[in-house]
């Protein structure tokens, strides 16, 4: 870890709780911008779970189109 990344930490593939603790909101929260329409950045749910690509997550929140 170099520090200057600061999602170096956070695995290639996150879950919604990692998106609650970069974004400092609640579960709730998190849950209601996932189910968003229309989406604010790709994801994929497998039954229930959501799975989150990091770098089109990253996209969405430095203001790029993923």
């Amino acid at each position: 870890m170099n520090g200057n990344d600061p999602f170096e930490k956070y695995p290639e593939v996150l879950d919604p709780k990692h998106v609650k603790e970069i974004l400092d909101i609640g579960l709730k929260q998190t849950y209601e911008l996932l189910n968003q329409e229309p989406k604010p950045f790709h994801f994929i749910k497998i039954g229930r779970r959501f799975k989150i690509p990091k770098q089109n997550f990253i996209a969405w929140l430095q203001g790029s189109s993923s």
